[in-house]
């Protein structure tokens, strides 16, 4: 354990159900730290990584009043490997600096989640106590995706490839939640989750 904190990394693929499973573990009093949320606050208008992200990519990925247009970022880097990669130098290392101070300041006996779409990609693995998977069949997964951001197959799909595989990802778990079920079934597996994996390691602190 990381002194009196309990690191948690959440990850999955993308429409995995990571957000729902993050807010029942929030319910059983874990803080969270959501990594998208911090990518979108180190990209804020007047920030460093704004002014990175112009820089390199142009000013055609902003908007009228000046913050990042995602959509049009994400057409050039979904579609380009390599530019995705600049994009991750950029992003990254500023997210992880503004989750340590987060971390830093947690209380002592807290359980802190840190939400990480792409944790098992950057490497970042063995710096938690836990990493917890969410796992959904990547069919299931894809239909999904589909449905919520109104992509097409081809699109849905370039955004699966872009990241590890299920294989990949279950293979750096040291738990895994399955989502393949109704939310009811979900919620279940993360109260046993907890039940399990969470409760003994805080007892150990008496």
């Amino acid at each position: 354990m990381s002194g009196r904190v309990l690191l948690v990394g959440l990850t999955g693929g993308i429409a995995s159900g990571k957000s729902t499973v993050a807010q029942r573990l929030v319910e059983h009093g874990a803080l969270l730290i959501d990594a998208d949320l911090l990518a979108r606050e180190v990209v804020e208008p007047g920030t460093p990584g704004l002014a990175a992200v112009v820089d390199r990519f142009g000013v055609g990925v902003l908007a009228a009043d000046g913050s990042l247009d995602r959509p049009a970022l994400g057409r050039v880097v979904f579609a380009d490997p390599v530019a995705r990669q600049h994009l991750e130098q950029i992003i990254h290392p500023a997210v992880r600096d503004r989750a340590a101070e987060l971390v830093a300041s947690a209380p002592d006996g807290a359980v802190v989640v840190q939400m990480i779409p792409l944790l098992v990609e950057t490497g970042q693995t063995s710096s938690f106590d836990l990493v917890v998977v969410v796992d959904v069949p990547t069919p299931v997964q894809t239909d999904r995706l589909i449905e919520r951001d109104a992509l097409s197959t081809a699109e849905a799909q370039a955004r699966l490839a872009a990241q590890a595989s299920r294989e990949q990802r279950l293979a750096a778990a040291d738990a895994v939640i399955d989502n393949s079920g109704d939310p009811e079934e979900l919620r279940a597996a993360v109260d046993s989750f907890w039940a399990e994996q969470i409760v003994p390691r805080l007892a150990e602190w008496g």
